[in-house]
């Protein structure tokens, strides 16, 4: 394989990837189930309804505006796209420190569906695989690390912003921030590589979409990565609550291994990244997908000294490879030409699994006043998400 050499161009846009994420997701996404504890002691709300937001947002946003924004990025570029989402993804924190009702919660988590889906994973997937080619899955997994590397400070960040201005001081300071480092960056951008020193070039023949549709390996890569979103998903979005609630740890330890979960993300981050740049990433796939179904069943023993801590290294390995593979294993399924539309749909449909399986499992915690039915739905999950991988093609289709 060729080694690509990365030009003045590229690793901006690796820099922009990683900074946007960074804050999309590892600030936003990583940082809002922090909250929920104080919310529910606040506003005396049930554990299903702090976790409900999500589940509202994507659901109403993923459906309507996932291809729209697929669609757009294909034709339009991902720039604008992402300058959008993420003034939306600050409004979103600004608004929820000033929430005073379940509409307001319910608004702007309206506004972080948008700012997820506009701002976060799928424009930043487009951007790479149009600007890198043999080393797509090094520079996914080093953008990637934004989420770990975000995910992992927000904890303390949050925790110490608590202590000192309170829940609400707390998301105002993060929403700001998350503006501040990202918009910037994205501001600047080049969205199409241009030159002879960039490996991609988009000509302007057209990609049948239809002919996508047509494929088995579509619908088994959604019906794959959704199920183990969905686990992952489920169980980091509780995790705070069954941590500080059930298991009555204190916030500095909560915050610990909340962090040590993104912090083992960044390493399956880059060796997954690593992975997928040397062998099928069907099987490094598969690997991830097992790595979601083995760990999560830790916690039915996460009382017994130390268990909590081999859980969080292994789910925050999976975690890291989880949301990286998809788009690579897509842009290899069907080219870089249709990746706005392809990813529009799957991550809609992502989104609506990480947007139930938290509010499923929290329900059955509400209802059971145990998380073991939670955890058991969530194990199932990710177990059909490895199975639908599993029957993915194994050989790479022609660059579209």
């Amino acid at each position: 394989m060729q080694k690509e050499k990365i030009n003045k161009n590229q690793f901006h846009i690796a820099a922009t990837a990683f900074l946007s994420l960074f804050s999309l997701v590892g600030i936003m996404f990583y940082g809002l189930p922090f909250f929920y504890d104080f919310w529910i002691e606040e506003f005396g709300w049930t554990r299903a309804t702090v976790t409900s937001g999500s589940a509202l947002g994507k659901v109403l946003i993923g459906p309507i505006f996932g291809f729209i924004a697929g669609w757009f990025i294909d034709k339009y570029g991902p720039r604008q796209l992402m300058l959008a989402g993420i003034v939306m993804g600050g409004i979103a924190l600004i608004g929820l420190s000033m929430m005073t009702s379940l509409w307001h919660f319910y608004i702007f988590y309206l506004f972080n569906a948008l700012g997820y889906l506009f701002g976060g994973p799928l424009p930043n997937q487009v951007l790479i695989s149009r600007w890198f080619n043999n080393s797509r899955g090094k520079v996914m997994g080093i953008a990637y690390l934004g989420i770990g590397i975000g995910g992992m400070l927000v904890p303390q960040i949050a925790k110490a912003l608590n202590m000192e201005f309170g829940w609400r001081g707390g998301l105002l300071s993060l929403g700001i921030i998350m503006i501040v480092v990202a918009f910037p960056m994205v501001w600047f951008v080049k969205e199409n590589p241009e030159g002879v020193n960039t490996p991609v070039k988009l000509e302007p023949a057209k990609v049948p979409f239809t002919d996508i549709l047509k494929r088995s390996s579509f619908y088994l890569l959604l019906i794959g990565s959704m199920c183990s979103i969905g686990a992952v998903a489920g169980t980091s979005q509780n995790l705070k609550l069954f941590l500080s609630i059930d298991l009555k740890y204190s916030q500095q330890d909560a915050a610990n291994v909340l962090s040590i979960v993104l912090g083992a993300s960044i390493i399956g981050r880059l060796l997954m990244g690593w992975l997928a740049d040397k062998i099928q990433k069907k099987y490094v796939m598969i690997l991830i997908y097992a790595l979601v179904a083995l760990s999560i069943p830790l916690l039915f023993a996460a009382k017994t000294a130390g268990v909590i801590y081999l859980f969080a290294f292994f789910f925050g390995m999976a975690l890291g490879g989880d949301y990286m593979i998809i788009p690579l294993m897509a842009a290899e399924l069907f080219g870089v030409k249709v990746m706005g539309r392809v990813m529009g749909i799957i991550i809609a449909a992502d989104g609506l699994g990480e947007a139930l399986a938290p509010m499923l499992a929290a329900w059955f915690r509400d209802k059971t006043g145990s998380y073991a039915n939670g955890f058991s739905a969530l194990i199932i999950l990710a177990i059909i998400g490895t199975i639908a991988i599993s029957f993915l093609p194994k050989k790479q289709q022609p660059e579209s």
